[in-house]
């Protein structure tokens, strides 16, 4: 009868225990899925953002195509793909005249037919700020970006007021 009572309690410590390890391993899956689904939503997210980034970076490459947008600087909305990207007015940062013969060098890196004596070029090296900004309302995605550039211009009319 001893052996019996001894068995009965053997069976009912196997269920708890097997509940617990239940629970446990419950408890284990359902934060392996919370974790995959926020590394889900991360890799989405940079996705989101290299997209906007590349936008940003074609906006920039259409607008620097042509020197229209320096002679007369203007800000522009371009959509790229789906995104809808915000070029501001294209900031002149300085200038610097271009010197004819100003240097010993046999190729002063300017060639101006007609022009053979030293003095002003009648062209200006200019540098630029473009600062463009994607913001995409679906995702929540939000990028700005700034690209310097450094364009040769004719002096008149002044590019850089």
């Amino acid at each position: 009868m001893n052996h019996m009572t001894t068995q009965r309690r053997q069976r009912g410590a196997t269920l708890i225990v097997g509940l617990i390890m239940l629970v446990l391993v419950t408890l284990m899956m359902v934060t392996a899925f919370m974790l995959s689904s926020t590394n889900l939503k991360s890799v989405g997210n940079m996705q989101y953002r290299d997209e906007a980034t590349a936008a940003a970076n074609a906006a920039i490459e259409e607008v620097i195509s042509t020197a229209a947008i320096f002679v007369t600087p203007v800000a522009k909305t371009i959509t790229v793909g789906s995104y809808s990207v915000s070029v501001a007015k294209p900031e002149c940062l300085y200038v610097i005249p271009i010197v004819i013969n100003s240097s010993g060098d046999q190729n002063p890196g300017i060639h101006i037919e007609g022009i053979v004596a030293s003095g002003a070029s009648g062209y200006l090296e200019t540098y630029w700020d473009i600062a463009v900004t994607v913001n995409d309302a679906m995702s929540g995605t939000g990028v700005e970006t700034h690209q310097g550039i450094k364009i040769t211009l004719p002096s008149d009319p002044n590019p850089c007021p």
